[in-house]
């Protein structure tokens, strides 16, 4: 199966373990349309990445390496690059850039991130395949 067509699956992979934004997400994205996929883990962000549409990632988690995660995504199989919504502690400047340099498409404070969850993940997934157009 060519990446499109996984992509065309809306597969979220999710690196957020704070309980509080899961919930957020995960009901902001209910009714069938997104499937959520967890990544407890770096190691799980860079097994899972290949299949999914996107990857949410909270850089202050505090159980997961966000950017050794981000890292670990470089060395992906495929050249696409992956939609990635981050989101941080609108205080933290350094890992806003970071997470730009590392990848990500769009950085947004924890608020925004809640209260816009839905349409930011919609955003980057539609960024990523106008990229993918224009670049083909």
């Amino acid at each position: 199966m060519d990446q499109t067509a996984e992509r065309n699956g809306k597969t979220v992979l999710v690196a957020v373990n704070d309980i509080f934004f899961y919930a957020k997400l995960r009901d902001a994205l209910r009714g069938g349309e997104y499937t959520l996929e967890r990544a407890r883990t770096e190691e799980d962000v860079a097994a899972k990445a290949d299949t999914a549409a996107a990857l949410v990632i909270n850089m202050n988690d505090d159980r997961l390496d966000a950017f050794r995660a981000l890292e670990g995504l470089k060395h992906r199989s495929t050249q696409s690059p992956l939609p990635i919504l981050a989101f941080a502690n609108h205080e933290e400047v350094d890992t806003w850039r970071r997470a730009k340099e590392l990848g990500a498409t769009k950085v947004v404070s924890r608020n925004e991130f809640s209260a816009r969850t839905r349409e930011l993940v919609e955003e980057v997934i539609a960024a990523s395949n106008q990229s993918s157009v224009i670049g083909t």
